[in-house]
């Protein structure tokens, strides 16, 4: 009698997507070479990889905010989740249309227009910037997500590589992309900004109103 063969465990985190993080904060350079040559689709973009990683952040910071409170008495739960979904949903946001800039702009500096591309380089340069929300469970730490800069180094790689730009207008891309892509962050910052304080004027009314009870 034969024993029954035991199906193989899946992994708790596709290795394809532990190889890209790896590759492309470790070796930049060669990780950008491999991915401009691969096949890709928006959906695909964000389903096996943005979706992913821009959680990253909103769910440590929910998390860290409700154990380990900066100003004392945490928000409450409602409020936390609430601004964890809308950073969430605003952060998917800001990468697409960080993708569409990318691709608009392309033809103006010598480059070719390519939706993917360019959504290519949208998505994968963002890795820094969502790696470093984990420090969001530690709030104390939350000084050390300036090491989420590194993602301009990443689109400063990216762009010409997989836009085709020429080397000579490839500084002036790169300046007016992180420009517009700043001015939009600005904006989703301020959206995110004014939710979370609604709920913090909302608590200290609440608590008025009781008696601090």
């Amino acid at each position: 009698m034969t024993e029954p063969t035991t199906p193989p465990t899946q992994p708790a985190v596709d290795p394809a997507l532990i190889a890209r993080v790896k590759g492309i904060i470790l070796q930049p350079k060669t990780e950008w070479a491999r991915i401009d040559g691969e096949f890709a689709t928006t959906r695909s973009l964000f389903t096996r990889y943005a979706m992913i990683l821009a959680a990253i952040g909103p769910i440590c910071s929910l998390i860290g905010g409700q154990l380990l409170p900066l100003f004392g008495t945490p928000m409450s739960i409602l409020g936390a989740l609430l601004i964890a979904v809308v950073s969430y949903m605003l952060s998917l946001v800001a990468v697409y249309l960080l993708g569409l800039i990318i691709n608009a702009l392309a033809p103006s500096f010598g480059g070719t227009s390519d939706p993917v591309q360019a959504m290519k380089v949208a998505v994968y340069s963002y890795t820094a910037a969502w790696l470093v929300g984990v420090f969001g469970l530690i709030p104390m730490l939350g000084v050390l997500a300036i090491l989420g800069l590194y993602s301009f180094y990443l689109l400063y790689l990216g762009l010409p590589m997989l836009m085709k730009v020429p080397a000579d207008k490839a500084i002036g891309y790169f300046i007016v992309t992180v420009i517009l892509g700043l001015v939009m962050s600005f904006i989703i910052s301020a959206i995110v900004g004014t939710i979370g304080a609604s709920f913090v004027v909302a608590g200290a009314g609440m608590a008025a109103i009781t008696g601090g009870y």
